[in-house]
């Protein structure tokens, strides 16, 4: 393998990230994998300081440069006699030299950042793919696996696709039998498969293109191996249902799944469903009862079979779903595929699998689609049952779709005019359902009076709603209803 020599630029406004561009430099140059790869790295301080003041001297080692790591964070920096920064001409000169540009947004916090870099911002999501960062080892992380990604792209890697690989020291035995006959009896009925339930083990594979020299490939292990975990620990589905809206032990409840990715998937929605709150209605249009979960089934499983489907299976990190009190998070190991961002998720797109050979035999089966309108599905369901948008994300490299179990999001109840006790108490109203006159008193430490004037408002905003006239068994619960709109009518 011949190692690229690589000369990366990292700009930032100069006072906000210095420590943070050192930090990435360290880890670039000292990582025992990528300073093979990595011949320099240039900082604002490597200029000498009489020629500090020379704009040139910096934008030349753009120029000079393979790789431009841009971290936008709040300030903008200074600006000379245009209005422009020094930061925002050195990403415009990469893009001029037609750089590969890798942008990190740091921090969440949109109402702090100054409005020149989020238009900064803005100009660089419309031309390539960003990154959102919270902390230094969300950048080193999401830093490392974009130049991954890029030697890779290069052929300097040399990476078979995950699934088209053959499976060490695996053979036709490790493949079950059964769970081949499953498939074929379900591809035919699903989507017409042609071969018959009673075909060998090595003609389906064989058929499926999942062979070679007679050693099954990866994906016939994932697909349909008796024991997947033996060659492949992480690929499996860890399902942790949390007590309330933030990731900490101990758990409600946590199940570890570890089968083949049919099963992993089919686990998976059960165990989210059956955690969630359902209601069954009359038998006024059909002869079944219908069911309402809070959260559409579609939804959930089409959030799951993607990560499990598309998911890296270099990675060694496992699929997680994580169950809170207000939202479900589905955390696929890996990142978008080629220039498809979160935003691209919404509208129509291409689809770009990280394993085709994979989603292959899930889409004969019906488990995806090919059309790549999942995303968009996942929006309309959750639209119909009066819920909020799905979010869709890259962090600390993974891929996470979030589901809201109810409308009252983190962005909705920005747009509020609420003080910071009856924020509180929609939260705690969250993970215990309801909530009394008295307990309001007791967890935001206020009077009566003030107890009784806090819900009243929240009550006129149809935040939450009365249950009982008066007396001790009167308690609040949060309503149920669509999005409530802000002062401005919007």
């Amino acid at each position: 393998m011949n190692a690229a020599r690589l000369r990366i630029f990292i700009s930032s406004v100069q006072n906000e990230f210095k420590k943070e561009r050192q930090d990435v430099k360290a880890f670039l140059l000292g990582d025992a994998f990528l300073r093979h790869f990595v011949s320099e790295v240039f900082l604002f301080e490597d200029i000498p300081a009489k020629d500090q003041h020379v704009d040139e001297i910096y934008l030349d080692e753009v120029e000079k440069s393979d790789l431009y790591i841009g971290i936008f964070g709040y300030e903008y920096g200074s600006k000379d006699e245009n209005g422009i920064s020094p930061t925002e001409y050195e990403f415009d000169h990469a893009t001029k030299c037609k750089r590969t540009r890798l942008i990190y947004v740091w921090g969440s916090e949109e109402t702090k950042r100054s409005l020149e870099m989020k238009n900064l911002i803005r100009k660089a999501s419309d031309e390539l793919v960003r990154r959102r960062v919270e902390n230094m080892s969300a950048l080193t992380s999401e830093v490392y696996a974009s130049i991954i990604d890029y030697l890779n792209n290069l052929g300097m890697l040399r990476l078979p696709p995950f699934d088209a690989a053959i499976c060490s020291h695996a053979d036709l035995s490790q493949v079950s039998k059964n769970r081949v006959d499953w498939f074929v009896e379900t591809a035919r009925k699903e989507r017409g498969f042609p071969l018959k339930t009673s075909i060998q083990v090595k003609s389906l594979l064989i058929h499926l293109n999942l062979i070679e020299n007679d050693k099954p490939l990866n994906a016939a292990i994932i697909l349909f191996g008796k024991n997947p975990q033996h060659f492949y620990r992480t690929a499996e589905t860890k399902c942790i249902h949390c007590h309330g809206t933030e990731y900490l032990r101990p758990f409600a409840s946590q199940q570890i799944y570890k089968s083949d990715i049919f099963e992993q998937v089919d686990q998976a929605r059960d165990f989210v469903l059956s955690k969630i709150s359902r209601s069954v209605g009359t038998r006024t249009m059909s002869a079944a009862a219908p069911v309402r979960y809070e959260l559409p089934p579609d939804a959930v499983g089409e959030a799951i079979v993607n990560a499990i489907a598309h998911r890296d299976y270099y990675s060694n990190g496992s699929v997680e779903v994580r169950l809170f009190a207000d939202r479900l998070e589905i955390w696929n190991p890996g990142l978008l595929p080629g220039n498809i961002t979160p935003d691209t998720l919404r509208k129509d797109h291409s689809s770009v699998p990280n394993n085709p050979l994979i989603a292959e035999s899930m889409y004969l089966t019906r488990y995806i689609e090919k059309a790549g309108s999942g995303t968009q599905m996942m929006i309309k369901v959750c639209i119909e049952a009066n819920l909020p948008e799905p979010d869709f994300e890259e962090r600390e490299g993974f891929f996470v779709v979030t589901l809201w179990r109810d409308w009252l999001t983190r962005d909705v109840l920005t747009r509020i005019d609420l003080i910071d006790r009856q924020r509180k108490a929609i939260e705690y109203l969250k993970c215990n359902s309801r909530i009394s006159n008295s307990e309001y008193q007791k967890n935001m430490e206020v009077s009566k009076a003030t107890a009784t004037r806090d819900l009243e408002h929240l009550q006129k905003l149809k935040i939450i709603k009365k249950v009982g006239t008066t007396g001790k068994g009167t308690f609040y619960v949060i309503q149920k209803k669509g999005l409530i709109k802000d002062s401005n009518g919007s």
